[in-house]
């Protein structure tokens, strides 16, 4: 019978690292995580959902009443992610070169990177998966401060491509 791992929202960390460099994009992101030392372990998650939507379209021959073939489309990536504490280092993220005072006259670049989802069950050590969105760029950031609870962030996010890893259980 397989190892079976449930996996629970405490079990799942988050790491930002750079995309690609040599681009504006990945320049800026990669002077960011040096600069707020995002190189470790960002967050804890919480409610993260993560959607791919693949755009299928049918294809209708003339006379016929069904579809005789489905052709593949776009492949959309995106997703929300909350957390239990406030940084205004993600905030930047978002904003980019826009967050600066004054802010710049020419073309803001927004940063791109890549976002790890670290799956490890405390209970059994070597064991785990990783969930990785690459390309990715935050969409929107929401900041709530309830009356009875602790202050609660939020933000949506768009990627290229994603990658899951799970370890060999050798």
């Amino acid at each position: 019978m397989p190892n079976v791992n449930v996996f629970r929202g405490s079990d799942a960390t988050l790491v930002l690292a750079v995309d690609d460099e040599e681009t504006q994009e990945g320049s800026l992101a990669n002077d960011l995580i040096n600069e707020y030392d995002f190189a470790s372990v960002v967050a804890r998650l919480q409610q993260v959902q993560i959607k791919v939507e693949n755009d299928v379209h049918p294809y209708h021959e003339i006379g016929k009443r069904f579809a005789t073939e489905l052709r593949p489309g776009n492949i959309n990536i995106s997703g929300i992610a909350q957390r239990a504490h406030i940084n205004g280092a993600m905030l930047r993220l978002l904003l980019g070169e826009g967050a600066g005072s004054p802010p710049p006259t020419e073309t803001i670049a927004q940063p791109t990177f890549n976002m790890v989802i670290d799956l490890k069950n405390p209970a059994s050590s070597g064991e785990g998966s990783k969930l990785v969105l690459f390309g990715v760029k935050f969409d929107s950031w929401n900041f709530a401060l309830p009356e009875d609870d602790f202050v609660m962030e939020s933000v949506t996010f768009k990627a290229l491509r994603i990658s899951s890893e799970e370890p060999s259980s050798e």
